[in-house]
């Protein structure tokens, strides 16, 4: 913190017997000859701080000095840090500037002046405040439905930032978004569904300046289940499509069985999978094509179904058959999905 020339050097004995009689705390006087006054100054970080000490007369013997020793000697400069200078605007002031004030320049200021009559010490605290700032936050994760889940978020300020928690992205159905009570850097969610899918906003806010806001999405594996199938009747010769639609994540297979046979896409039948939904397109429907088909759809943690009919005009659909035919596939399938046959 102190540097001088060789020339300087020999002069520092002078020197500091002279500052001896500055520091306040090597000055045996009386309190009534001792004035002293505490301000505190609040700057944020990256700002300039101004302390201001003023003395009575020119002739006055002034010192500015911090817990690192003597920043300033009249105006003979011992810090070596090029972010402090005087600042004078008129003949009695004698303030310290601080530049690009950081954390580390928090703490106590003393400006002292002496003149003939008495010493007086103007002491400053000066407290620098940090903008919050998200330093941690947890990476983007995908579980599967019950699992729990905790989220993290780690963020650094001062004051310290209060962290809150909101989930953006609710599934349809649901409020728009939802904030959490509590102000944690750990979100704990218990038995996750997959209705608290979404992103979810950290916020982190103090007073000094805007809140840092960050995301993190949770993506919710579960099974299949379906959600709208769709029956048909058609003409000989005309073309029929059977419409199949299941909600998962990740997303289904499809697979089509019409009675105990899987269908490819061939002999004049098409499936056509998008996503969620699935097709099954019949070309040029003949007596053949009538009857029960089964849309089936899977993935790594489960497998669902349902029959749809294709039928004559005015032909009745037996629910009853359909619903066995339904079952039959369904116990075929699990049977070759654990048996591995």
């Amino acid at each position: 913190m102190v540097g001088r020339s060789q020339a300087d050097r020999n002069q520092l004995p002078l020197l500091l017997l002279r500052l001896l009689c500055l520091l306040p705390t090597g000055l045996p006087v009386r309190s009534g000859d001792f004035n002293r006054s505490t301000d505190n100054i609040t700057v944020r970080q990256g700002d300039t701080a101004i302390l201001r000490c003023f003395v009575e007369d020119r002739s006055s013997r002034v010192a500015w000095l911090n817990r690192s020793g003597i920043i300033f000697a009249g105006d003979d400069k011992w810090s070596l840090d090029p972010r402090v200078e005087l600042e004078k605007r008129s003949l009695l002031e004698y303030s310290l500037r601080i530049q690009k004030v950081d954390v580390s320049d928090e703490g106590p200021y003393t400006c002292s002046v002496q003149t003939k009559q008495h010493t007086k010490t103007t002491q400053v605290y000066l407290i620098v405040q940090v903008p919050p700032k998200i330093s941690n936050i947890s990476a983007d994760i995908t579980v599967n439905e019950g699992s729990n889940v905790t989220l993290m978020c780690i963020a650094y300020g001062r004051p310290e930032p209060m962290i809150t928690w909101r989930h953006l992205t609710p599934t349809a159905g649901t409020s728009p978004a939802r904030d959490f009570e509590g102000e944690e850097e750990f979100l704990e969610i218990q038995g996750i569904t997959r209705e608290q899918s979404g992103r979810y906003e950290c916020k982190a806010a103090n007073e000094v300046a805007s809140a840092d806001v960050k995301q993190v999405r949770v993506t919710v594996n579960y099974p299949p289940i379906i959600t709208e199938s769709k029956s048909n009747e058609a003409t000989t010769g005309k073309q029929a499509i059977l419409r199949c639609e299941a909600s998962a994540v990740p997303a289904p297979d499809f697979e089509w069985y019409k009675d105990d046979t899987r269908i490819n896409s061939a002999q004049g039948l098409e499936i056509r999978n998008t996503g969620s939904r699935s097709v099954l397109m019949v070309a040029n429907v003949t007596e053949e094509h009538y009857g029960n088909y089964t849309c089936v759809a899977a993935n790594k943690l489960g497998i669902t179904n349902t029959s749809l009919y294709l039928y004559r005009p005015g032909t009745p659909i037996d629910s009853a058959t359909s619903l066995a035919a339904s079952l039959w596939l369904m116990a075929n399938l699990l049977f070759c999905l654990f048996c591995t046959c």
